[in-house]
């Protein structure tokens, strides 16, 4: 209903989770993806390249992806992101909520300014074996690491636009100016927090709302759940809808190009979605937005995954070079 033509499928496992628990966890999470895939096979297809990708979108099926979400599964050992390349990873964010003992996270105390020397060397191999390297939910000091070091297009697999909303998960306008020299590409979020202060800011007292419930003695479960949503309904969210995830998508586009956006929805992620994008099925939606805005068909269709695709390719050529 959406005209989904592929997908990433995020083996995401807890920040929590350090070590070998987070790689054991990062396995499980790729073999039970793949027997979600096969279950459906009239509607999914994994796909491990650009190729991939088209081949099953014309053969009317979604093409299905694996990006790990967080470093900390490679257990500090590049023999293991290879063995997630060589099992079909094509993309891994950097860090994910936490900073890490090579990588510094956007929302958490930094340590390491950026990348450290090992953290380098993740990037360069990362580039050697075509995984892409993804800078969503890094310090903007990382990323900027990152594009010093990184030789293939990086890509922001679900951020958004820090000029139009200053919350740390979003994408500077500096590191946006150097994507066109790297071939990067910001998937735009829908996540309401990143799309609008107003919104970021009543999250945050959403938050300390719940957090105070908790603390109560005893913090019952389903009165925290009933005691927030009262507070909910007396102090409703302020209003996103596509109309803000356009105009992160703009505001990209105008600092980094139209060859450097594309569409990172988070649906399986979140709490909350603008209130017209609710799923998938909701695409359409932003893509009528954007055309009374002037988007050209050319254009959306960039947005909608040639950038992305563009991005891989040239990804690929580097590591067969390598």
């Amino acid at each position: 209903q959406g005209r989904v033509g592929g997908q990433f499928w995020s083996v995401y496992v807890p920040a929590t989770l350090k070590g070998a628990d987070s790689t054991r966890a990062v396995w499980e999470q790729i073999d039970l993806t793949r027997r979600m895939i096969a279950a459906y096979p009239r509607a999914f297809e994994r796909a491990d390249s650009a190729d991939d990708i088209v081949r099953i979108h014309r053969a009317g099926r979604i093409a299905s992806l694996f990006g790990i979400e967080g470093g900390e599964a490679i257990n500090n050992n590049l023999a293991m992101l290879r063995e997630f390349r060589a099992a079909g990873v094509l993309y891994m964010t950097l860090t994910h909520s936490t900073t890490i003992d090579w990588v510094d996270s956007a929302t958490d105390a930094p340590k390491h300014g950026g990348l450290t020397p090992f953290g380098e060397d993740v990037v360069r191999e990362m580039n050697r074996v075509g995984m892409l390297v993804d800078l969503s939910h890094v310090s903007a000091e990382t990323m900027h690491d990152a594009l010093d070091v990184a030789t293939a297009p990086v890509i922001f697999s679900h951020s958004s636009a820090f000029g139009v909303t200053p919350h740390p998960r979003n994408v500077p306008d500096d590191v946006l100016r150097r994507l066109p020299e790297n071939g990067g590409v910001v998937m735009v979020n829908f996540v309401p927090p990143f799309l609008s202060t107003e919104f970021w800011r009543w999250n945050a007292r959403r938050s300390a709302e719940e957090a105070r419930l908790k603390s109560l003695t005893p913090a019952d479960p389903a009165t925290v759940t009933a005691a927030l949503a009262e507070w909910t309904a007396a102090n409703p969210p302020p209003r996103v809808d596509a109309s803000d995830v356009a105009d992160h998508i703009e505001h990209v586009a105008r600092v980094a190009g139209r060859d450097h956006v594309g569409l990172g929805g988070d649906f399986d992620g979140v709490n909350f979605l603008p209130v017209d994008l609710d799923g998938v099925e909701d695409y359409p939606v932003l893509f009528v937005e954007l055309m009374r805005r002037g988007w050209s068909d050319a254009d959306l269709a960039k947005l909608a995954g040639g950038n992305l695709l563009r991005a891989l390719r040239q990804a690929e050529r580097v590591a067969a070079r390598s």
